[in-house]
């Protein structure tokens, strides 16, 4: 057995299921060591930012980590991207970057580079192996970091020789330790001020955004207190059945507008919410003046088991209020909009249904229609880095086999990780991939107003402008082995969604919205 093996099996023994790889030369006796532990699920992606965005998809719908392998600091940052949406959403991934042999660094090879410093910025441990046994050690290790807490990328630099020699055992199986529980007396403390609060907000983030979580919010939600997510969340769960808080609003005037009078503020499992971007004259924090701001439980600590002690300490009723199921019984007409869609997708998306977000300007008017549609999972684009609804719906399919995903994507965001559609159709995958094609950085267009930067001339709309020349989403993902349409009235589009969802396997849709 060499360190490569002992890894595997380490991964295998703690239940770590799927590694999402494109690998290179200083990794082939990893690549060369699934034939000899197959309890994990090697899978091949084009790009290494489908392989990250893959790990953190998988890593949200499983509640448990997956793998990656990468070729050196080359491969670590093209998929950096996607490991910053992740260390945003909290996933737990064993991220293992190949290295030059320990005795090979020294000369500087044309890919050596600093791979520690590359993976720092979006790892909670990064390490390296220096002999096989330390890299079967360390791999435990790193499933341990990767779930301590809230939870991360624990980044594992494996040298060559580290993983071709012979090691003498496997790392031990671990258990991650429990979030630690807020102080009771905090608890009651922060009740007791929820209670004589005139017009109190509960923002609830990612870590506390469970089925008990959500149920928590909404029972504290009837003694009074506005509960709201961010506007961002690893995962949600929603649709009929379940409690549907409100959304912080992504721009920050609008969010203060819509907090307005607000006097206290309580933060579970997120921090202090803050504006995207700064603004020429406009706030940075989306506090507003006279609120006050308290923590009901970190990100790190067990915010669903504060959320419910918060419930019990406010004599909250035993149950939420909960949305009823509003599935729309005909086909919208008329234009194609991303209403329309929204509306579609509310129609015949099934129970137990996973969105996964990356429709930009589009995501919004979807999310708002899906709201009474069947109950379903909702994957944000946590960290804003565009590139991500193809990736995460791979690792979400994987994770889920059984539950229909939906991609939902942006035309600038899809191109950015075209490549997964080719994962999809290779690990014929029950995905149904929607690009809303209005050849536009339409964001973006909206952005140049916001920060006050003039209007846009001839040279600077060919920054912003995808339409010359078009991009033919069928052609490309026809190339890449997958069936797909074009559709231009809300009509198709609610046909070409029904039949796709019915067929099952990788499908995709170009939603022509301009």
């Amino acid at each position: 057995m060499n360190g490569a093996e002992a890894i595997l099996k380490t991964l295998a023994e703690n239940e770590v299921e799927a590694c999402f790889a494109n690998p290179g030369t200083s990794e082939m006796q990893m690549v060369s060591a699934f034939d000899r532990e197959t309890r994990v699920r090697p899978v091949l992606c084009l790009f290494e930012g489908v392989a990250t965005g893959a790990a953190d998809g998988f890593a949200r719908m499983a509640g448990k980590p997956a793998a990656t392998l990468l070729h050196l600091g080359a491969g670590l940052a093209n998929g950096s991207a996607n490991l910053h949406n992740a260390r945003r959403a909290y996933s737990p991934i064993i991220n293992i970057v190949g290295d030059h042999a320990t005795y090979h660094r020294r000369y500087d090879a044309p890919l050596t580079s600093d791979i520690e410093g590359l993976a720092g910025p979006n790892s909670v441990w990064v390490k390296s192996a220096e002999t096989p046994d330390e890299a079967a050690d360390l791999t435990s290790e790193a499933i341990v970091a990767s779930q301590t807490g809230a939870g991360g990328t624990a980044t594992l630099i494996l040298p060559a020789d580290a993983a071709w020699s012979e090691a003498s055992r496997i790392g031990p199986k671990v258990q991650a330790p429990a979030r630690a529980k807020p102080d009771d007396k905090h608890i009651g403390s922060i009740a007791e001020a929820l209670k004589a609060a005139r017009k109190p907000v509960l923002l609830v983030g990612t870590t506390a955004l469970t089925e008990a979580g959500v149920e928590a919010a909404g029972r504290i939600a009837l003694c009074g207190v506005r509960v709201m997510i961010d506007t961002f969340t690893g995962r949600q769960p929603r649709g009929a059945g379940r409690y549907a808080p409100d959304k912080m609003m992504y721009f920050g005037e609008m969010a203060l507008s819509d907090l307005e009078g607000s006097d206290l503020m309580v933060l579970a499992g997120t921090k202090t919410p803050v504006a995207f971007f700064a603004y020429p004259s406009m706030p940075s924090v989306l506090v507003p003046p006279g609120c006050a701001l308290d923590t009901l439980a970190t990100p790190d600590e067990d915010a669903v088991y504060a959320l419910q002690a918060l419930a019990e300490h406010m004599s909250a009723p035993a149950q939420a209020v909960l949305v009823d199921a509003a599935i729309p019984d005909a086909s919208p007409v008329g234009e194609l909009t991303a209403y329309t869609i929204g509306a579609s997708i509310a129609r015949h998306m099934p129970e137990g249904g996973i969105i996964s977000d990356d429709a930009v300007t589009s995501g919004l008017p979807v999310y708002l229609s899906t709201k009474a549609a069947r109950p379903h999972d909702w994957l944000s684009l946590t960290g804003g880095a565009i590139g991500q609804g193809i990736p995460l719906a791979v690792g979400a399919a994987i994770a889920a086999p059984g539950r229909k995903v939906l991609s939902l994507n942006g035309d600038g965001a899809a191109a950015y990780t075209v490549q997964g559609l080719w994962t999809m159709v290779r690990e014929n995958l029950d995905v149904v991939v929607v690009i809303f094609a209005n050849h536009a950085y339409r964001i973006l267009n909206i952005e140049l107003a916001r920060t006050k930067s003039g209007n846009a001339g001839p040279e600077a709309r060919r920054l912003l402008d995808l339409g010359d020349p078009r991009m033919d989403w069928v052609a490309m993902a026809k190339g890449f082995g997958m069936s797909a349409t074009r559709c231009e009235t809300a009509e198709s589009f609610d046909a070409a969604l029904e039949a796709a969802l019915a067929a099952g396997g990788p499908h995709l849709i170009e939603a022509a919205l301009g």
